[in-house]
């Protein structure tokens, strides 16, 4: 596995970069021409480039809709400009892996990923910023996935934009393999598939929720550990939405444990000890964890799998279900 031991780069360089437009090219708009010729930049981002005259053809200046010939020379001089303007905090931050292009991090239930009106600091973007200060340079200090604040677990941050370009694109056509830790409520007899479209609740904007038009999204999932009256389940993401598998698990009406927005009623099993009770109880989060990450490196296509071991709220609410399933197993029904 990689390694960079330093972890801040330098401010990138007025470097120009370089290239030849194929003979085959020839006729087709210069947008999408240089889209091919450097794959590592959105196509918006070479647009924005074209338009503040920082692309060149054959040293002359040229729009986006122009037609290409082939053979032409091209010059990319465009440097980075701040993207992520936030104060960077010296905040510790769990690093999984880390080479010259991402960082995956274990982000611990409690920390808000992107600074907002009621958190302009002490989030992980701030964070992130200290730990790599080029990370200004780049949309979201190099986010190209989020965790709610309550959700731990793994998350993959870009520290280039080759990296960022790639990493949206894995995740955009379902690549990134995306794999959680649910305790929900409700002893389950099979795992399955949840398929609800989402979007924003019609009435508390605060909330997702099903509905018929609503964005696509699909949740796998399958039993790891069965309860008396809760199950710990595998899920697995097939697309990305806000609160996707707290929504699709409360719409199942198994909602996962303590979850504040979705989580329903509490419910207790008939003869749980006092133990058990202050341990559910005591539970301050919804009892989610993203335990497994895995995407194509953005510079050497090989795999990257990386886990974050589960955390020791979770690790306990699962020790006080197992001794209340033991327990009551000594005693069956007659």
């Amino acid at each position: 596995m990689p390694n960079d031991n330093d972890l801040s780069h330098d401010l990138p360089k007025a470097e120009p970069r370089h290239a030849t437009v194929p003979d085959s090219a020839a006729g087709r708009r210069l947008d999408a021409v240089l889209a091919e010729i450097f794959p590592q930049y959105s196509r918006s981002r070479l647009s924005a480039w074209i338009k503040s005259g920082d692309v060149s053809v054959d040293g002359a200046q040229v729009r986006g809709r122009d037609a290409v010939r082939g053979g032409e020379q091209v010059i990319l001089t465009a440097i980075q400009d701040t993207q992520t303007h936030a104060l960077p905090e010296d905040i510790p931050l769990d690093v999984l892996y880390q080479d010259a292009d991402v960082f995956v991090i274990n982000k611990p239930a409690g920390l808000v990923v992107h600074p907002g009106a009621g958190n302009p600091t002490g989030t992980m973007v701030n964070a992130l910023l200290h730990l790599d200060p080029a990370l200004e340079l780049l949309p979201r200090a190099g986010i190209v996935h989020r965790l709610d604040k309550d959700t731990s677990g793994v998350m993959v941050v870009a520290r280039t934009l080759e990296a960022h370009t790639s990493l949206v694109a894995q995740l955009s056509s379902r690549e990134v393999h995306r794999q959680y830790l649910a305790i929900v409520v409700g002893a389950l007899v099979s795992g399955g598939t949840a398929t609800g479209a989402i979007d924003r609740h019609p009435r508390d904007r605060l909330r997702m929720a099903v509905r018929e038009d609503g964005k696509d999204a699909v949740t796998h999932f399958r039993l790891r550990e069965r309860f008396r009256t809760h199950t710990a389940l595998e899920c697995r993401l097939e697309t990305g939405r806000t609160h996707q598998i707290r929504v699709h698990m409360a719409h199942l009406k198994h909602p996962i444990v303590g979850d504040p927005l979705y989580g329903g009623s509490f419910k207790l099993p008939k003869g749980a000890s006092e133990e058990f009770i202050a341990g559910l109880r005591g539970l301050k989060r919804q009892a989610l964890h993203a335990e497994v990450l895995e995407f194509m490196h953005p510079v050497t296509g090989e795999p990257v799998r990386t886990s974050a071991p589960i955390p020791a709220d979770m690790q306990n609410l699962l020790r006080l279900l197992r001794e209340d399933l033991a327990t009551h197993a000594e005693y069956p029904r007659r």
